[in-house]
């Protein structure tokens, strides 16, 4: 297995583009990959453009009639009415949504299948991530599901377990729906409760069906979770689980949006925070899935200030160059940003809160806290039925 890292990267995703007053506006993507240059991280791994994901990857997870659907959008925006979700204020139609969607679905499934055939340890498709994607339909500013492909696409070259460890802000539904039924997929989602956030799932109670009991892992972080409380939830419940499934391959999201300047969600989580969660991910990866790890992008709507840097500190993590919290943003990269969105550039790859301290499960339990609150009703709903105690 080589253990150079990949970056999956093709200028064409930044088409990815709902509009001028989306939120999800595509500049993120391409200010990451400018900083992912800037900080020479290219001479550290293979940067690969993977071919679009064709019509028979694309049915491994969605339906034949909602991909049709897309590519009639595509073709002509204005017909789309809200069928499949597609025309929607999230979802809005847009000339090549079918084509660049795919390709976005493409660097998913081409970083799995690099991972799995030993050609990479690691890969990177920060443009991925969008989760909310149904079988049948668009949802939360995703159209194909790229996560729920890559799995996909892992389970059909012959893996027996794979992992997928989400802490975008909001719930990981479609990934969670995509293998609902199949045992052979572990989803664990850390999200903001869905009593206060989009999509309103990812309740604890939701563990998986009698024919996948125990597959299916929710922690609903309470609004205003800061960074100690957000790492103790992730470390008080992902390596227990991981553990104990022994993934072949860990499937990572990394939505930036539980930061404390993202305007769509209501977390507090520095930049520092996400940071150590990557190298979390990472080490898990080496510690139960022999170092496989495909890790992907997701939300995340500050899209100077957090973005750029927290995907940028993923990328690095990949390539076995891990940037220290307190070095110096590229001044080229500064005066790029600016350039283009007329916005200043955080001067430093840190918010000033390194290193996050936090303490474990294993420090014991404080029923007052409403975080813990939180991580025990995760442990005693799905726990037991794999196994361990709560």
């Amino acid at each position: 297995m080589s253990g150079r890292a990949q970056l999956m990267w093709d200028e064409a995703v930044t088409g990815y583009d709902f509009g001028p007053d989306h939120p999800m506006d595509p500049v993120r993507l391409a200010l990451t990959r400018r900083l992912v240059a800037a900080f020479g991280l290219d001479s550290a791994m293979d940067v690969v453009a993977a071919k679009r994901a064709g019509g028979s990857t694309l049915r491994l997870v969605h339906r034949e009639d909602y991909i049709l659907a897309v590519k009639a959008a595509s073709a002509d925006p204005a017909s789309a009415d809200g069928t499949y979700g597609l025309g929607t204020m999230d979802d809005p139609a847009f000339a090549g949504m079918h084509e660049v969607s795919a390709l976005i679905a493409g660097q998913s499934v081409g970083a799995a299948e690099a991972v799995w055939g030993g050609d990479a340890l690691h890969a990177v498709n920060f443009a991925g991530g969008l989760h909310h994607a149904m079988p049948g339909g668009a949802a939360g500013f995703c159209i194909y599901n790229d996560a729920s492909l890559a799995i996909a696409r892992l389970l059909e070259l012959g893996a027996e377990r794979v992992a997928y460890v989400d802490v975008d802000v909001h719930h990981g539904d479609g990934v969670q729906a995509a293998f609902w039924e199949d045992p052979r997929v572990l989803t664990v989602s850390l999200h903001e409760h869905p009593r206060t956030l989009f999509p309103g799932t990812g309740w604890p109670e939701e563990t998986g069906p009698d024919s996948a009991e125990g597959s299916a892992a929710n922690v609903a972080l309470p609004p205003g979770t800061g960074d100690a409380a957000w790492l103790r939830a992730f470390h008080s419940v992902v390596p227990e689980l991981l553990a104990d499934f022994r993934p072949q391959v860990l499937v990572t999201q990394h939505g930036a949006d539980t930061h404390f300047e993202d305007p769509l969600a209501h977390l507090a989580v520095s930049l520092d925070a996400q940071r150590a969660v990557q190298v979390a991910c990472h080490d898990l990866a080496h510690e139960y899935a022999d170092g496989r790890w495909v890790a992907l992008g997701g939300g995340g709507y500050a899209v100077v200030d957090v973005v750029p840097r927290s995907w940028t500190h993923l990328v690095a993590i990949a390539a076995g160059r891990p940037i220290e919290p307190e070095t110096l943003v590229p001044e080229e990269w500064r005066q790029e940003v600016y350039a283009r969105t007329r916005q200043l550039a955080p001067v430093r790859m840190t918010d000033g809160r390194w290193p996050a301290s936090w303490k474990g499960w294993e420090d014991g339990y404080d029923p007052a806290d409403r975080l813990d609150q939180a991580v025990l009703a995760t442990r005693r709903a799905v726990f037991p039925l794999r196994g361990l105690l709560p």
